[in-house]
């Protein structure tokens, strides 16, 4: 009988991973969340109040026994920066592009094809979007390339919404809603918007970068649910805190940094905060490293209802009324598509502040002042 031994993976050549900066930084004091105890007597509870002050105040949190080990997490990288450094003739074949004028975010984006800011410097973000993979999603852009290594990266797409909702159990007993209320609007097998990102960010020269107040991209809340950063340590991400200081978001070894989107806000009614951050030109140490980065951005159910939850908590605290359920309904797909047409669907990247983003009932400020 042949044995049941898996093939070994495609050899491709090794991502290493930069030091930290030796620099002095601004640092934000971000909550560190051990998932390892979720599933202890009473740990999902105890998770959940550690959260509370975090989610509510900066957005902004990072957690640990995720249940991905390096290696894992590595080889995505070691993907990620195969595609990625592939001839742009190749990569960017046309039918495997981002559709922004569709709001489509499933696919390639090129880097310095846009500009920034009304200047002549050119953006320098370059990233891959892969749907979920369901039938429902089989006719969106997934490049040859990325074909060999389907295997490993579906394993680890679905193991990261698995992670995601182990999260948003945590959002549900905080807001005081059957455990899976959130979870149970983002599953895998459901049509969405979710993707799993690989995204590098090409360096500029000093000199272009003064052009645009180093911005590398611009300030901006994320357009989902919630936003899964695996850990790296090139410097650059950065928040904005409740009294308007910018801080860098640290790096956590062995974790993964993770902040609440617009759509969780507005199921929250706000409670669950949708912080305002952007990537800065990094320190000079270093200012010269290609940042890659892998990322899992979960969207709700296309067909979910995103306006305010029927959360006790939000109605003693005043922020839902008893009739929050009443209003005409806005979907996820719908939400999102609008989001990403607002954003991309432009030949510059303007600055955006002040300026807002409203969708049937639901608004958002794109960057506060």
């Amino acid at each position: 009988m042949p044995s049941a031994v898996s093939p070994e993976p495609l050899a491709i050549p090794k991502w290493k991973r930069p030091g930290k900066t030796n620099e002095k930084l601004d640092w934000a004091d971000i909550k560190v969340i051990d998932l390892s105890t979720f599933d202890e007597p009473g740990g999902k509870q105890k998770l959940a109040e550690e959260l509370r002050d975090a989610v509510h105040k900066t957005g902004f949190f990072s957690i640990t026994g995720t249940g991905f080990t390096q290696e894992e997490v590595e080889r995505q990288y070691d993907i990620g920066q195969s595609y990625l450094n592939l001839p742009l003739e190749v990569k960017g074949d046309p039918k495997y592009r981002c559709d922004f004028t569709q709001g489509n975010y499933f696919g390639y984006r090129a880097a310095h094809e846009k500009t920034v800011m009304g200047t002549e410097v050119l953006d320098i973000v370059e990233s891959v979007n892969m749907p979920k993979f369901i039938p429902a999603e089989s006719h969106e852009p997934f490049h040859p390339y990325l074909r060999q290594f389907r295997s490993e990266i579906e394993d680890f797409s679905r193991r990261s919404l698995e992670l995601a909702s182990k999260v948003f159990t945590l959002f549900s007993i905080i807001l005081e809603l059957p455990e899976d209320y959130f979870s149970k609007r983002h599953l895998y097998e459901d049509k969405s918007e979710d993707h799993l990102r690989y995204m590098v960010y090409r360096p500029r020269s000093e000199e272009d970068d003064a052009k645009v107040q180093n911005t590398w991209s611009r300030a901006h809340t994320d357009f989902g649910s919630l936003t899964l950063l695996w850990s790296q340590n090139v410097a650059g991400l950065q928040l904005k805190t409740p009294a308007g200081e910018w801080k860098y978001v640290p790096p956590v070894d062995n974790g993964i940094i993770c902040n609440v989107g617009d759509t969780l806000d507005f199921w929250s009614a706000g409670y669950l905060k949708s912080t305002i951050h952007r990537v800065q030109r990094p320190p000079k140490d270093q200012a010269h490293i290609h940042r890659l980065g892998l990322f899992y951005f979960v969207r709700p159910g296309d067909e979910v209802d995103i306006k305010p939850a029927p959360s006790p908590l939000l109605r003693r605290l005043g922020l839902v009324g008893e009739d929050s359920e009443a209003g005409k309904p806005v979907r996820g797909l719908e939400y999102v598509r609008e989001r990403v047409k607002n954003y991309h669907n432009h030949t510059d990247y303007a600055d955006m502040k002040g300026k807002k983003f409203k969708v049937g009932n639901l608004e958002i400020e794109d960057e506060a002042d």
